[in-house]
């Protein structure tokens, strides 16, 4: 298969990407992964979730051991030595290379954790959900612009749980910045900006593969590859550094802003958005092989309801002083009137600002921390009484297992993560190509270049196609 075309049933469905998604249950079907209708089975709040992963080691150890109060059943992980502390931890679990064979292979698994690299998301997911089974999805949700309306899109139709993992969307500040910046706090918002310390992994801008090199023995290459093109392993590919290359990662946007940029998106309310744009303003680095070494783009949406038209602003990556030799980082100016000793975002490394008619906010990269700057601002501002509802505990993975069991939708189930996520993997369109890009947010089309649905696809190898 070349390009995975989306048709027209997917763009209608996916139009009104601000629904809610409908409460789910847990799944207790047996069934094989083509079938058509599966529909998720009810079973007891107080019942224990099967729970399997697509992804064990690394970040994936701690994604599943976060589900440990419900049955771990499966480990899913192409490469076992990552999966050691995983398998001693929970060794009653069986132990899979392969997350077809393992959904295949049990029926019994109601829910899964997919913490594998950002090109197996999608394919993962999809063929869960299909199969019946809640899923939670790292960040960034998907690796396509079209693979995130396909996710929305399934999620929908087989009715199950679904959660991204930005974490930081369970947290307390995200609600209280919407509720600060709704009450009027800084009058309308004109700019946002975003930043991130990230690459903090090797190769970026690098414009050429890495040499080849001796895989190691407990790594099956070919399925961590998966649905990418083969190429002959490398070190820097996995298990750490594949952020960097376009055929795996998203680069510093993909792996911070469904975290960084998660408070502006929701507080401004930018899903409202019919259209908008994203240009590049400043890059280092663009390749064929790996995202830059630093990027600044700015996205432009027009008015949303009674929020006034806005630029958001993000920035990654960093560089050697060719005089000093000290890295600098890429960061938005300081805004006017704030003292240089007064921090912005978290330690200055990770955040974000709002700039409104009447003031300025900033946030920490979980959006935690909200407050008016200067800081004798906030001294003397009262917030508002809260009035959002708060997401007990603050834990995010019990607030999608709640939901697997029958409790209302998780707070990043797809229908608030999917066009989230779409909106960050247009941006890196843009990263990418370096062309300003304008998107319909309602049809799901790129109206300014003539291949509209190439650009936001990708090819998949033959075998992993996406089971849409």
């Amino acid at each position: 298969m070349k390009h995975q075309n989306l048709t027209r049933r997917a763009f209608i469905a996916t139009s009104t990407l601000a629904a809610s998604q409908m409460g789910c249950a847990t799944t207790k079907t047996r069934v094989a992964a083509n079938d058509a209708q599966v529909v998720p089975g009810k079973v007891s709040p107080n019942e224990k979730l099967n729970v399997a992963a697509i992804g064990a080691g690394g970040k994936g150890f701690s994604d599943i051991m976060s589900c440990k109060g419900e049955n771990i059943v499966a480990l899913c992980d192409v490469d076992w030595d990552r999966c050691e502390k995983a398998f001693k931890e929970l060794p009653d679990a069986r132990r899979f290379r392969d997350y077809r064979n393992m959904l295949e292979q049990m029926p019994e698994i109601d829910a899964v954790t997919i913490s594998a690299p950002d090109h197996i998301h999608a394919p993962a997911a999809i063929l869960a959900m299909k199969m019946g089974k809640h899923v939670y999805v790292q960040k960034p949700l998907t690796h396509t612009v079209q693979e995130a309306r396909w996710m929305t899109l399934v999620a929908r139709e087989t009715g199950v749980a679904t959660q991204m993992g930005n974490q930081g969307h369970s947290g307390d500040g995200v609600r209280e910045l919407c509720e600060m910046i709704w009450s009027g706090a800084i009058g309308q918002v004109r700019e946002a900006h975003v930043w991130t310390h990230r690459p903090v992994w090797a190769n970026q801008g690098r414009p050429d593969p890495l040499p080849s090199a001796v895989t190691p023995e407990n790594l099956d290459w070919d399925r961590w590859i998966g649905p990418a093109p083969m190429r002959p392993y490398a070190q820097g590919y996995a298990p750490h550094d594949w952020r960097a290359w376009l055929d795996f990662g998203g680069g510093s946007l993909g792996d911070m802003a469904c975290h960084i940029m998660d408070p502006v998106y929701m507080a401004l309310k930018l899903v409202e958005a019919t259209d908008y744009t994203v240009e590049v303003v400043m890059q280092q680095g663009r390749n064929e092989e790996t995202f830059p070494l630093t990027t600044t783009i700015k996205y432009s949406f027009p008015a949303r309801g009674d929020m006034a038209p806005v630029d958001v602003y993000w920035y990654d990556g960093h560089w050697a002083d060719p005089k000093t030799g000290e890295e600098v980082y890429n960061r938005p100016p300081r805004p006017e009137g704030i003292p240089e000793a007064q921090e912005l975002g978290d330690g200055n490394m990770n955040g974000s600002y709002l700039v409104g008619d009447d003031g300025i906010m900033t946030q920490g990269e979980y959006g935690g921390r909200p407050r008016l700057m200067p800081d004798e601002k906030m001294a003397e501002y009262k917030k508002p009484d809260p009035y959002m509802e708060r997401i007990e505990n603050q834990n995010h993975y019990q607030n999608w297992l709640q939901a697997c069991k029958g409790g209302t939708p998780a707070c990043s189930n797809f229908d608030y993560a999917g066009p989230f996520t779409e909106m960050v993997q247009f941006g890196n369109l843009v990263v990418k190509s370096g062309k300003k890009l304008h998107w319909d947010n309602k049809k799901g089309v790129v109206t300014n270049v003539r291949n509209a649905e190439e650009v936001v696809s990708k090819e998949y190898r033959k075998g992993w196609e996406l089971p849409v």
